[in-house]
């Protein structure tokens, strides 16, 4: 084992955030733990649980989630978003898992942005539920976070992949998930099919009927593609100036950013694109190889 100190920058990404989990399940095959996590938005979700060693629950708990289960989540309100966002937390709430970032098992920070000043927020220290709910407040969607008597929104306005933050924190290695690289490309009509209309009839009666697809995109369309290419040239000038050690870009490009119920086949992804580049991985860590790598079927929900 190396004795440098490796670090993870989780991405944004909406419901493609489960990927990572598969991220963290593939890193931990090849007989890698990163000390240190950032995340910023669903990647500061994912994190937390794994910061905290409740990664395998968590996966648990989000493969269980049929969409009716997602929908269940949804807390509506129209004060400053479309989504309150304290449900979606009920995984950590319902368990009693909220903790001290000081206290967790690895060094762990949230990336927020201040609503006010534009400021990259890192979030270090204090409730773990709290830095999460303030890194994901998706503009327009969810509702801003009040913390420290600063309004917060989302980290991926700011900095989508917090590579410079997972350096801050000391780590030697950077390994850094990008789970937006591949979305600013023509809509595909495969993910047409898998977006559950639901989610479009849920929130008909807040935004208007959505138009049919040949015709004007609606506002959910045109309001999270905008955040994807804003957030995928974001990146690339980040990541220009300080490229991280690793970058890991999971093929995700026929998810749709509420196919929260997708995540099987998200994980499964996830764990692929660590697989497929093992061998630099390792060597890029120092991890000395034990052996050829199985990869293992994931399990479907019931």
């Amino acid at each position: 084992m190396s004795n440098r100190k490796i670090g993870i920058a989780l991405g944004s990404g909406s419901a493609r955030g489960w990927a990572h989990i598969g991220v963290l399940k593939g890193l931990r095959t090849l007989g890698i733990e990163p000390e240190i996590v950032t995340g910023c938005s669903a990647g500061s979700l994912v994190g937390a649980a794994y910061a905290c060693g409740y990664l395998d629950e968590f996966e648990d708990w989000v493969c269980s989630l049929h969409w009716r289960d997602v929908m269940g989540l949804v807390d509506v309100t129209l004060s400053g978003g479309l989504v309150r966002g304290d449900k979606m937390l009920q995984f950590f709430r319902e368990n009693d898992r909220d903790a001290l970032i000081e206290d967790v098992e690895r060094s762990y920070a949230a990336v927020a942005t201040n609503m006010e000043t534009g400021q990259e927020i890192w979030l270090r220290e204090g409730s773990i539920l709290d830095a999460v709910r303030a890194s994901c407040t998706f503009p327009g969607l969810f509702a801003p976070v009040l913390r420290d008597g600063t309004w917060m929104l989302d980290g991926g306005l700011v900095n989508p992949v917090p590579v410079s933050l997972c350096r801050a924190m000391g780590a030697d290695v950077v390994i850094a998930v990008d789970l937006n690289t591949h979305l600013v490309r023509p809509r595909s009509r495969r993910q047409e099919e898998v977006e559950p209309s639901v989610w479009r009839e849920k929130l008909s009666g807040l935004i208007g009927p959505q138009k049919p697809r040949q015709e004007a995109p609606g506002i959910m369309e045109v309001m999270a593609t905008s955040i994807h290419i804003m957030q995928d040239r974001i990146t690339r000038s980040r990541m220009a100036g300080d490229p991280p050690d690793i970058l890991l870009t999971p093929q995700l490009s026929e998810y749709g950013m509420f196919d929260f119920s997708r995540s099987v086949d998200a994980i499964a992804e996830g764990e692929a694109v660590v697989l497929a580049a093992a061998e630099r991985i390792r060597r890029l860590t120092g991890i000395e190889a034990a052996g050829p790598v199985e990869v293992a079927e994931p399990a479907l929900p019931e």
